[in-house]
């Protein structure tokens, strides 16, 4: 299947986040061939294009891992018949088993390959793989100086419990699909709606001190909105706590009063 007649560059990778260290790839690419796999994503599917102005082609993993490597390199050659550089990352593996490496990828492709080294923020080696385990700790603001750009999580909105808005405090409840979530709790965010960004607090997590259910949820801060869009995105900036149960909705609702404080502080120099 014939996908260009004049892109003569591509970078290759999964380009899970289109982090800093993808950036550099990218860049020296006419277009991007993402090697897409099955969840667990920083940026799933079509939303790494949004990080880009080059133009994406998604390959599904499923559909090349049993392709020796010479039949993948080949499955370029015919995608892209002026394909003259291919850049990679120093670390890329390809075909069936990852049987492929830089070497061979080089006496394979009978064009230029270009290999960029690993790239590194305060000492810090920028891989999808440490991203998400930042996450998996809360810590944001170090996940967000390594994809340069706010982690986001887009989701279609759903009914909540409904306690929220008659107890405590009204929230917009989303259901997401193939993302890594970060660590249960509470955080400082912005949230956009109807292509609008507002100051936010947004909790993810097991409703421990209602009905235990998990829930992603957030609080526009300040303002009463009509929401008409199916779909909202939350961008995180700052992590306030942990997860944890109330024995009463009042001591909840005292916690939600402080966190809110806490997160109006850290948000107040953002747009």
């Amino acid at each position: 299947m014939r996908l260009s007649n004049t892109i003569q560059s591509i970078a290759i990778g999964s380009f899970d986040g289109i982090h800093i260290a993808h950036q550099v790839l990218i860049n020296q690419a006419d277009a991007v061939v993402v090697i897409e796999r099955n969840g667990g994503y920083i940026t799933p599917g079509y939303k790494r294009s949004l990080y880009t102005n080059k133009p994406c082609y998604f390959y599904h993993l499923d559909k090349l891992k049993s392709l020796l490597p010479d039949l993948f390199i080949a499955r370029l050659q015919e995608d892209f018949p002026e394909l003259k550089k291919i850049i990679i990352g120093y670390d890329f593996y390809f075909g069936k088993n990852k049987g492929g490496n830089t070497a061979l990828l080089q006496k394979l492709f009978d064009g230029e390959v270009v290999v960029i080294d690993e790239v590194c923020v305060d000492s810090i080696p920028v891989h999808s793989r440490t991203i998400k385990a930042y996450l998996k700790e809360g810590n944001i603001q170090r996940v967000n100086s390594l994809l340069g750009r706010a982690f986001s999580l887009e989701g279609k909105v759903i009914q909540g419990q409904g306690i929220g808005k008659k107890e405590l405090v009204a929230t917009l409840n989303i259901q997401t699909q193939r993302y890594q979530l970060p660590l249960d709790g509470v955080y400082a965010t912005r949230t956009k709606v109807d292509n609008r960004w507002f100051h936010s607090i947004s909790f993810l997590g097991h409703r421990l001190s209602t009905d235990g259910s998990f829930a992603i949820e957030t609080h526009i801060l300040d303002q009463s909105i009509e929401q008409n869009s199916s779909n909202i995105e939350i961008e995180f900036r700052e992590f306030i706590r942990s997860n944890k149960k109330f024995d009463t909705l009042d001591a909840l609702k005292k916690q939600i009063t402080i966190d809110t404080l806490q997160a109006k502080n850290i948000l107040k120099d953002l747009p």
